[in-house]
């Protein structure tokens, strides 16, 4: 790396490079894993809530992988792996008078993250509408 920065290479590097790198990295899992880029639609306006959809989407899922998922096997994964892995499995929706109840599979290779997962959602006050 060639730079006319006074700091020092390893300073230069952590500071300026790498985050530099993860940014990067960022806007390529939010347009490959999320099709951040499709915006097919005709009109402005539809391409535009499209995109407010996917950032929506990035958003959930940084916030699932920096806060559920820390100090689990996918803790560092990529977006799509996630996907694939955690949250593309079959469920049974039953639907009651106050409240969704989802019955996950018995046999998951990854049971103890969805049970964590499942714990730290549970603990989280109740949203109220309105």
């Amino acid at each position: 790396m060639v730079t006319n920065n006074s700091l020092r290479a390893k300073a230069v590097y952590e500071a300026i490079y790498c985050p530099r790198g993860r940014v990067e990295l960022m806007i390529k899992e939010h347009k490959r894993h999320l099709k951040l880029d499709r915006t097919s639609c005709h009109r402005f306006e539809a391409n535009q809530f499209r995109l407010f959809f996917h950032c929506a989407a990035y958003d959930l899922m940084y916030t699932l992988l920096a806060n559920l998922l820390r100090g689990t096997e996918l803790a560092r994964a990529q977006f799509d792996t996630i996907r694939l892995r955690l949250l593309k499995i079959g469920a049974r929706v039953q639907v009651l008078s106050r409240k969704i109840i989802f019955h996950l599979p018995l046999s998951s290779p990854l049971k103890p993250v969805l049970s964590r997962c499942t714990v730290i959602l549970n603990a989280l006050p109740p949203i109220r509408a309105g």
